[in-house]
């Protein structure tokens, strides 16, 4: 793997393009994208529905492929690699957390938690997961199926999952979305300790603008276009 030299951004997005094909013809999704974000920065993205905003997450991920412009993700460029080359760069490199949770219904919390782990050949999976979901304070559900979870707990193992990797960089997309204010206030509270504690790089994708104020900077996308950026509480409290 080719090392990431120290001052190179986290993520480096120029002149990206993304289009579509579609009975009525080519659909452009994302539009000349150019975006860096520094290592160990907290970005927010915000925007309309339909504005490119997990498109662009997805295509940051390696989850899916920019049509032309250079993706360049910790220190890799990503338009170059194949298929299990991104699987190995994200197994690596990133975390995710969805909207959805996307836990595993028939793994336990701690199961789920060690799923990346595992597929890094991590022989102290387990025990790496057990640590991971007691820092979400769920060291006392491991043994609980999702179904058995709240949503709030669900996310939380959802996270303990992304974090257990210590990777580079997280990518959460509305991480509260199916959650009532009171847990989802919770989870974010969760998410952004664990991203202090690991130094991690944060692209997190909302349409709360109390929730995107939180982060170092907040990035406006219109129409697979970013028209406007400003700086977070974060940066505003730093300065």
């Amino acid at each position: 793997m080719i090392a990431q030299l120290v001052n190179e951004p986290m993520v480096l997005l120029q002149d990206v393009h993304l289009q579509l094909s579609s009975a009525a013809g080519e659909v452009n999704i994302l539009r000349g994208l150019q975006l860096s974000i520094a290592d160990g920065e907290t970005v927010g993205v915000v925007g309309p529905s339909g504005s490119g905003k997990t498109t662009m997450m997805m295509v940051v991920g390696g989850l899916e492929r920019a049509t032309s412009g250079i993706v360049r993700v910790a220190g890799r460029e990503l338009t170059n690699l194949d298929e299990d080359e991104l699987a190995l760069f994200r197994r690596d490199n990133v975390g995710i957390v969805f909207q959805a949770f996307h836990l595993i219904p028939t793994m336990t919390a701690l199961e789920n938690a060690a799923v990346p782990l595992e597929f890094a050949g991590n022989r102290r999976a387990f025990e790496r997961a057990a640590e991971g979901l007691e820092t979400v304070g769920l060291g006392h559900r491991t043994q609980h199926y999702p179904s058995q979870l709240s949503g709030g707990e669900q996310q939380r193992v959802a996270l303990a999952r992304a974090f257990a990797t210590q990777p580079k960089l997280l990518l959460a997309d509305e991480p509260t979305g199916n959650l009532d204010g009171k847990t989802g206030q919770k989870v974010i509270e969760v998410m952004f300790d664990l991203q202090r504690q690991h130094g991690t790089t944060l692209i997190l994708i909302t349409h709360d603008p109390a929730i995107a104020q939180r982060c170092d900077r907040i990035v406006h996308l219109v129409d697979g276009r970013i028209v406007d950026e400003e700086p977070g509480t974060t940066a505003v409290l730093a300065d």
